[in-house]
């Protein structure tokens, strides 16, 4: 381990005083030297239990184009083959104001709000869960950064040293010279 680096992590560690998970685990893997990035996408949608799963799908089609001309062209057949029968035998099965047709689509939306607040719940975790990840890696990176930053000034402070050594005997032997 690097004593850059950890003199950097006990830095940090004071001047945050409250550490969260988040710092701790970057705090540890900075040390350690491993990698911080990981696929959340992939850890988040190996969670979903198979409702999960199955109420995205839907809320993803309901909310396509697709579906809205699917539905429109249902509406449109109802109402059409709906008025025929009306023409034809005198009778349909919904008459105008359509209350069967209010029915069905108040059902729909009944249980298709749910399922879509559900799965923008979900994406709103999902995306929680990527700028928590976001952050790590900038944490690290950032951290990464200011050890580079005090590897570099040490080595510049020795190559300073060692031209000013370099110069001083340089006077010594020019005085050495012209004595």
């Amino acid at each position: 381990m690097s004593t850059a680096l950890n003199d950097l992590a006990e830095r940090f560690k004071k001047t945050c005083k409250n550490l969260g998970e988040s710092e701790e685990l970057v705090m540890e893997k900075l040390t350690k030297r491993l990698h911080v990035s990981r696929d959340t996408n992939n850890d988040f949608d190996e969670q979903l239990t198979f409702g999960q799963k199955f109420a995205d799908r839907i809320a993803k089609f309901v909310g396509s184009w697709p579906f809205i001309l699917l539905f429109m062209g249902l509406l449109v057949a109802w109402l059409i083959l709906n008025s025929l029968i009306l023409v034809r035998f005198g009778k349909a099965f919904d008459l105008y104001p359509y209350i069967l047709l209010n029915l069905i689509l108040s059902m729909i939306a009944a249980l298709q709000a749910p399922l879509i607040m559900m799965s923008q719940n979900r994406q709103a975790a999902k995306d929680r869960l990527g700028a928590e990840h976001d952050y790590e890696v900038n944490l690290k990176a950032e951290l990464e950064i200011m050890a580079l930053h005090q590897k570099i000034d040490a080595l510049r402070e020795q190559q300073w040293a060692e031209l000013v050594a370099m110069q001083a005997e340089q006077i010594r032997l020019l005085t050495k010279l012209t004595a």
